[in-house]
């Protein structure tokens, strides 16, 4: 090889890292959810108190009554254990619930919870995710997969 040619495929290969480190060739790939990540649930766990525990408790319990509409006609925040909902939703529809919360998603719907797109990272989003599925007990991350298929994201 040529010492031209040489120099030609090391900038050529810095110029590909630099377009992939800076974003340069489209949006990266989707942040995942993985409860089996210890790390990504720590971040979850943290930012899940830090961000989302006043309203859907600091245990996941959710608010009392959460399937009864307040006066106002909005629902109180669901409980994000076992006992709600939040296990029947694939992982990007709850990462898009987040970013955007219902009113955002729904146009007209009125709901008490903010979107957290601009406040909280795709990678604090999805950690809050994994730290919420690893509480879940085996059953209910069966009943998901069973329920959902690949669509779950991972468990």
């Amino acid at each position: 090889m040529t010492k031209g040619r040489a120099l030609a495929f090391g900038a050529a290969g810095a110029l590909g890292a630099a377009a992939l480190g800076f974003g340069w060739l489209g949006p990266s790939a989707p942040a995942i959810a993985d409860a089996g990540d210890p790390a990504q649930v720590a971040l979850g766990r943290r930012v899940y108190a830090e961000s989302c525990a006043s309203c859907h408790g600091a245990n996941l319990e959710g608010q009392p009554n959460w399937q009864a509409r307040r006066p106002n006609g909005r629902l109180p925040a669901p409980p994000h254990d076992a006992t709600g909902h939040t296990w029947h939703h694939p992982d990007a529809q709850l990462m898009e619930l987040t970013r955007k919360s219902l009113t955002g998603i729904l146009p007209g719907y009125e709901s008490d919870m903010p979107a957290f797109e601009g406040v909280l990272t795709e990678a604090e989003i999805a950690a809050v995710i994994a730290f919420i599925k690893s509480t879940w007990p085996p059953d209910i991350r069966r009943r998901r997969e069973e329920r959902l298929g690949t669509a779950a994201g991972r468990s």
